[in-house]
């Protein structure tokens, strides 16, 4: 009873039937990718518009907000050239370099790597971290 409690408390239940919801008109209207893709690109635009109300407000700009929104950026690309574009077999490694589709695949999923790497150290170096571990000592 208490889970129950929890799970409304926490209004998780709103999430779980949106993305019911998406998943059934997706299902049925053959549009998983588009959807997906759709709703990356609106992702896109909160981190963007989180970006910029945290400029208005503090004066300076959150690297962390921007680099979420370039992975999100490329997951979008990565998603679309490799289920969208891409029909190519691989079968060797020549044959993974000479199609254009397969090597922007290639440089999206490097990009993604950076990425990653980058908001890693972008969560070690935020001066948002260094205050909280102040007021944790």
């Amino acid at each position: 009873m208490r889970r129950l409690k929890e799970f409304f408390y926490s209004k998780f239940y709103i999430e779980l039937i949106l993305a019911s919801v998406l998943f059934l008109i997706a299902v049925f209207t053959n549009s998983m990718i588009l959807i997906i893709i759709y709703l990356l690109y609106f992702i896109i635009m909160l981190e963007i518009v989180r970006a910029v109300m945290s400029f208005l407000r503090e004066k300076r700009v959150k690297i962390g907000i921007l680099i979420d929104a370039f992975i999100i950026l490329t997951l979008r690309e990565f998603i679309v050239n490799v289920v969208k574009i891409n029909e190519e077999d691989i079968n060797s490694l020549e044959s993974l370099m000479a199609n254009g589709t397969n090597f922007n695949i290639m440089i999206f999923g490097g990009v993604l790597m950076f990425l990653f790497i980058l908001r890693w150290a972008a969560m070690f170096t935020s001066p948002d971290k260094k205050e909280i571990d102040k007021i944790k000592n």
